[in-house]
């Protein structure tokens, strides 16, 4: 007792919801809180409700459903969920044993407790995650175990779980292109979530949550592929609002209210029906007459459904948080370790609850709120380490070119590829003087991270502008001779399109595998397709002078040049407003063609590249432009 007592003094943890800054002796509840779980008793014995007082708070709210993490460690790395910088992780002394874990949940459970989600972290990397859900399982009242993963090793998991009695899934996925998830996730494994729900299918799951966190400029333009999906599967694709956590940089723009996307499913599906809302439900349902599954929307941003939120959470270091969006917890691991009878437990646990507010804060007072990330909380599969905020690809999805093998996943094609919409698909662009279809890639406008450049102007109007007009004065030096920034504020907002190519002189040894596929580092073509889409959003943090301006169109093309053994490279960018694009154009054939050469760079040193060139651009005041 003395060694836990000494481990509690040490810790030093505060806390504001239901339990003072400093440590309360656990025999010795506050009198405030005593005398409000004494009224919360006595209006239920009134209202002769059905449940425990330590689990309903001062607005009726009943809490049935815990949320309990097994772990902060995650085997993916995705960029929404975490600080770039990464989190400090708990020690592992500071985590939840295995028992603390079953006794807290066998006291939550007694309490009326019906439901547990078993969360992250990533939770299946948990040695006794299937041990865990069999001793679950044994309490007299838990009426449904799910868990929350991020799908990685589920194929090999799942038959152990099912059979210790885990009953509901959510699977984490926010794309349906291998690559675009490798972007986000920062790891592989595409392929072994698609494996993992389909074995969900296989072993009789229904329906399958799926759970795809919408952000613009990198994943709104799946939303009809998603639901496709449901079809022909069981699924449950639910489409969640992105939310602010403790550095994940969330910014309004990037978030895709429920409406919007509403809105751009009934477009193409106007007969999808609304299911009715369960209690406590978060989701709103929506069904496609004739398909299998449905999907659903998570609307914490826009429309909050806090009056009838039954949740509770226990972090993986043993705090009770009673909301998400909450800063305040309790440490229930100090008691239970302090030797907290459970009878001072539930006193704790209580008056948190009781404590727990009418609604969270609203999503622009969330934003500027100190809370954990959201690897530490458990919300969804999470991360550790995060690529620079503002993603800003868009919507990618190979087309072949010819000579090249395509290497499909058997599963993916099986399961995933015959749903891709035709309102969503990729476009085949015809070379001049070729008959070749090309891959592209296109992207919508990002209204907060999507730059473009300034085009050459002066700060006053030209007096001369036509055709190749130009300026005899360099437009970014000021006339002391030192860089600066050229106001645009006057000019008019047009139309603006340039195009810009490059070559890449691959020699005939990588030329034959790129052509073919073979390339050990994956699909060359692929990755510099999205690379040049992801260089001219981020032209104006790679060019010190440029502005940002919303692309509202971008294509990256390869074509095959078997004379030369080379691959020609052409980028093009559209947008509305005072400046013109041609850097972005460059920007994105430049970037195109370095990433080729890295993936080639193993094979042959002698890569060249060269001939970058601006095309052509349009619009503007100086006029028009066209390379003979």
């Amino acid at each position: 007792m003395s060694r836990m007592l000494g481990l509690l003094r040490s810790s030093a943890r505060g806390c504001s919801s239901g339990a003072p800054v400093t440590q309360p002796s656990p025999t010795e509840p506050s009198r405030p809180a005593t005398e409000e779980l004494s009224r919360r008793r006595e209006f239920l014995r009134e209202h002769a409700a059905p449940f425990s007082a330590f689990l309903v708070d001062g607005f009726g709210r009943q809490h049935n459903y815990l949320r309990i993490s097994l772990t902060e460690k995650c085997n993916l790395r995705c960029q929404y969920c975490m600080p770039e910088e990464g989190v400090p992780l708990t020690p592992k002394a500071d985590l939840l044993t295995t028992e603390e874990i079953l006794t807290l949940a066998r006291l939550f459970v007694r309490e009326g407790v019906d439901k547990i989600r078993l969360t992250g972290g990533e939770p299946l990397i948990r040695r006794d995650v299937v041990d865990i859900v069999a001793q679950l399982h044994q309490l007299e009242g838990l009426k449904t175990i799910g868990v929350t993963t991020n799908g990685i090793n589920l194929a090999r998991l799942l038959p152990s779980l099912q059979k210790a009695g885990l009953s509901a899934l959510n699977v984490s996925l926010d794309t349906l292109v291998p690559a675009k998830f490798e972007f986000i996730a920062r790891r592989k494994g595409f392929h072994k979530v698609m494996e993992g729900i389909h074995k969900a299918i296989e072993l009789g799951y229904r329906p399958i949550k799926v759970n795809c966190v919408v952000m613009r400029g990198l994943n709104e333009d799946e939303l009809l592929n998603f639901v496709a999906l449901t079809e022909d599967h069981p699924l449950d694709v639910r489409f969640i609002e992105y939310m602010p956590f403790d550095g994940n940089k969330w910014n309004f723009k990037k978030m895709v209210s429920y409406k919007e996307m509403l809105d751009t499913i009934q477009q193409q599906w106007p007969e999808m029906e609304k299911l009715p809302e369960e209690k406590s439900s978060t989701a709103k349902a929506f069904r496609i007459p004739g398909f299998q599954g449905q999907i659903s929307f998570i609307t914490s941003m826009s429309e909050h459904f806090c009056g009838t939120c039954n949740r509770l959470r226990i972090t993986a270091d043993g705090n009770l948080k009673v909301c998400l969006f909450g800063n305040s917890e309790v440490s229930l691991r100090d008691h239970l370790r302090a030797g907290a009878s459970e009878e001072e437990l539930l006193t704790i646990i209580g008056a948190a609850v009781g404590r727990k507010k009418r609604q969270h804060a609203g999503m622009f007072n969330i934003a500027q709120m100190k809370n954990r990330p959201m690897i530490l909380i458990g919300l969804f599969s999470t991360l550790q380490d995060s690529p620079p905020a503002s993603p800003v690809i868009s919507s990618w999805e190979p087309l072949p070119v010819p000579g090249r093998r395509p290497r499909p996943s058997p599963l993916t094609a099986a399961l995933w590829k015959e749903h891709q919409h035709p309102q969503a698909p990729a476009v085949a662009w015809q070379w001049p003087g070729s008959g070749s279809p090309l891959r592209l890639y296109n992207s919508q406008a990002d209204l907060d991270s999507t730059p473009t450049c300034l085009s050459p102007g002066t700060q006053a109007p030209a007096t001369t502008s036509g055709p190749g007009a130009t300026s005899d004065q360099l437009t970014h030096v000021d006339s002391e001779g030192r860089a600066a920034m050229v106001d645009v504020g006057w000019k008019p907002d047009t139309d603006r399109e340039a195009v810009a190519s490059a070559v890449v002189l691959l020699g005939p040894v990588a030329f034959e595998l790129v052509q073919q596929n073979q390339l050990k580092k994956g699909d060359a073509l692929g990755v510099a397709q999205l690379a040049g889409v992801q260089a001219a959003k981020l032209t104006s943090q790679l060019i010190p002078l440029c502005h940002h301006v919303a692309l509202s169109h971008i294509q990256v093309q390869l074509r095959p040049d078997p004379a030369r053994h080379a691959m020609v490279i052409r980028g093009s960018c559209r947008a509305r407003g005072p400046t013109g694009v041609e850097m972005e154009a460059l920007t994105s054939v430049t970037v195109a063609a370095l990433t080729l050469y890295d993936m080639c760079k193993a094979v042959s040193r002698d890569i060249e590249i060269g001939e970058i060139k601006l095309i052509s651009k349009t619009g503007g005041q100086r006029g028009d432009f066209h390379r003979p």
